[in-house]
């Protein structure tokens, strides 16, 4: 501020502008403090502003997360929580969160949008779509003005909806995009860059959701697997030669932890199939797969060293072969009963495997076309695997206890022969005894041989006199006996009544049963 004049000197008018500099320096001072005053307090408003723009982002952050952890298997309430907070922090009309399936992006979630709109959204954005073409070449968003401006059918969608203006945030992991998040408003314009990086955020927060609902997922089925599999064993060891109750354990829970409703369990005999075990089939369906039919073409390739055969499309496997003969096989009527009568319309069937020889194959059977994934495939590979540890179990169970039963019966036999050195009368019934129970046989005879006749000198469950049955006689040339004298071996006899046995009709039609088989029939020289 000016000094005082000296006021001998100062004359009116001196004093006039003098004070007039005074007032207005005061006000120039004052309307400096004002505007300083005015500064502070749009510095404080913004700051406040930002406090709370920043706590209630940090607000919603918390609730997002905290349905995340309310929820750590189910998304579709962190997704709709996620979108309900970006549509109201980013100031949109419309929001939607997509995922990727194949080549096209289809609703998770949806806000605001009308449902003709969201009819059409359910449809799915192709790969080509303005919001999505930027994030697939790795664009951090992709922002579209003004749809209506497009030169692609969303500008269509702008017309019935109203909407102008996009953005779109990727759901991406590395360099995996497997998502979008979407918001639009009715008038054309940019978002804020507070907005894109505030959607990038809740995008982010969508991927960590996605990321722990697949990790407890995985740790889930990899506990239901191993559960699954400690059954199953156990269901092994409690049962190690009957098997059935293990192929049925094997394939209720395989079938469980595949998704699949129908199924069975197949074995073969290199020249048969047959049904062991199956699930949920139709009564008929199931009558004929238990039934014996001919290798069918799943099995075939299976042979060949597929590791499986897996059949999304039902007429790779279950149409009829227009390559076969006019006059269809079991294995077409198989294959047509399955597509008719089960309905089935997707398949998966992997081998039973042993070192290079398939055992039969376990199917696993959808009644709509949903192909497979691989994990389910190594699932049901996983149990094809124990199905075929317990056959090897119980093969070596039984073949230790026939090592077994064998040696106790010719200990047996040899006791018989020790205690009788002269009377080979009871040794011939021991013989004939065990190898007939060893044998599993019903009837049968042992005959000695002087060279020209032979004579039964024990019978086993035969019910004829012992003195016609003890007659001597002559084989004929053709007959077994003669064949076993002549070749000095074994001679195995399906069907009796095929076969020149007996050489007299009274004994021959005296037989028990056309079954008989001639397990026993050796030349004692």
């Amino acid at each position: 501020m000016s000094g005082t004049p000296d006021s001998t000197l100062a004359d009116p008018q001196q004093l006039i502008a003098y004070l007039q500099r005074q007032l207005d320096e005061c006000r120039a001072e004052r309307d400096e403090a004002l505007a300083e005053r005015l500064k502070a307090q749009r510095r404080l408003t913004e700051a406040t502003a930002e406090r709370d723009e920043a706590l209630e982002q940090q607000s919603a952050t918390a609730e997002v997360l905290q349905v995340i952890n309310s929820s750590p298997g189910d998304l579709a309430p962190v997704f709709d929580a996620i979108l309900e907070k970006a549509h109201s922090l980013c100031n949109s009309d419309h929001g939607t969160l997509f995922l990727r399936d194949g080549a096209h992006f289809r609703p998770a979630a949806i806000r605001g949008v009308p449902e003709p709109i969201a009819e059409r959204l359910r449809e799915g954005l192709g790969v080509d779509a303005p919001v999505v073409r930027p994030l697939l070449a790795g664009e951090h968003f992709a922002h579209i003005l003004d749809m209506a401006q497009l030169d692609h059918p969303l500008a269509q969608l702008s017309s019935e909806s109203g909407v102008h203006a996009l953005l779109s945030a990727p759901l991406r992991k590395g360099d995996e995009l497997f998502g979008m998040i979407v918001i639009a408003r009715f008038e054309a314009g940019a978002f804020s860059d507070k907005q894109i990086a505030l959607l990038q955020n809740f995008a982010a927060h969508a991927v960590i959701a996605m990321e722990n609902a697949r990790l407890l997922t995985e740790t889930r089925e990899a506990l239901e697997q191993q559960t699954a599999t400690a059954e199953v064993l156990q269901v092994i060891n409690s049962s190690p030669r009957d098997l059935i109750p293990v192929f049925d354990a094997i394939l209720d829970k395989a079938h469980a932890l595949c998704g699949a409703p129908l199924g069975s369990l197949v074995l073969s005999d290199s020249e048969r199939l047959r049904a062991v075990a199956t699930r949920r089939f139709p009564q008929e369906y199931d009558a004929m797969a238990r039934e014996p039919f001919s290798l069918n073409a799943p099995f075939r390739r299976l042979l060949s060293g597929a590791p499986f055969v897996h059949a999304p499309d039902p007429a790779t496997v279950h149409a009829p072969d227009p390559a076969r003969p006019e006059a269809p096989d079991k294995d077409d009527l198989m294959r047509r009963a399955a597509f008719e009568i089960a309905g089935v319309r997707t398949a998966l069937f992997v081998p039973l495997r042993k070192d290079a020889t398939v055992l039969g194959y376990i199917s696993a059977q959808r009644q709509e076309v949903r192909p497979f994934s691989e994990k389910q495939i190594a699932l049901l590979q996983n149990f094809a695997t124990q199905a075929v540890i317990a056959m090897e179990n119980a093969r070596l169970i039984t073949e230790t206890r026939e090592a077994l039963e064998q040696q106790t019966a010719t200990a047996e036999v040899l006791q018989v022969i020790n205690s009788s050195p002269g009377d080979l009368a009871p040794v011939f019934d021991a013989i004939l005894e065990k190898a007939h129970t060893l044998c599993g046989a019903v009837h049968g005879i042992l005959a000695t041989y002087d060279g020209e006749h032979a004579r039964a000198v024990a019978t086993h469950g035969i019910s004829m006199p012992s003195e016609l049955l003890r007659q001597p006689f002559r084989p004929t040339p053709n007959s077994a006996q003669a064949r076993v004298v002549r070749e000095g071996r074994p001679i195995r006899i399906p069907d009796l009544m095929t076969e020149a046995l007996w050489e007299r009709e009274d004994l021959s039609a005296s037989l028990p049963s056309r079954r008989v088989v001639f397990a026993l029939c050796y030349s004692c020289r």
